[in-house]
């Protein structure tokens, strides 16, 4: 597994940095491929987001945000990880709900 750092400027920043590493890693067409993001919570407390893409052939990539920890783990079609993103800036719920 490999372990890098991002900076990037806003929650949609984010968006477009896990969709393009998720595509880039089962060479698919970006543009072809549409992404889920559904929050994770914990006691009632949102803790994360989890990013999924459904691509052919039942290839599910996903990647999980840990709020906490602000990082960003990435996960291949067998569901090994085979990324680690430390983000360098930490964005508020207000921004990640919109």
């Amino acid at each position: 597994m490999t372990e890098t750092s991002q900076t990037l400027e806003s929650v949609e920043a984010l968006r477009a940095y896990v969709h393009r590493t998720l595509c880039e890693k089962e060479n698919l067409v970006a543009e072809q491929f549409s992404m889920r993001e559904q929050p994770l919570v914990m006691y009632g407390t949102p803790c994360g987001l989890q990013f999924t893409i459904k691509g052919p052939r039942s290839v599910r990539l996903s990647a999980v945000w840990a709020s906490d920890s602000n990082v960003v783990y990435f996960y291949d079609a067998c569901g090994e990880r085979f990324l680690k993103a430390r983000l360098d800036r930490r964005f508020d719920w207000g921004a990640v709900a919109a």
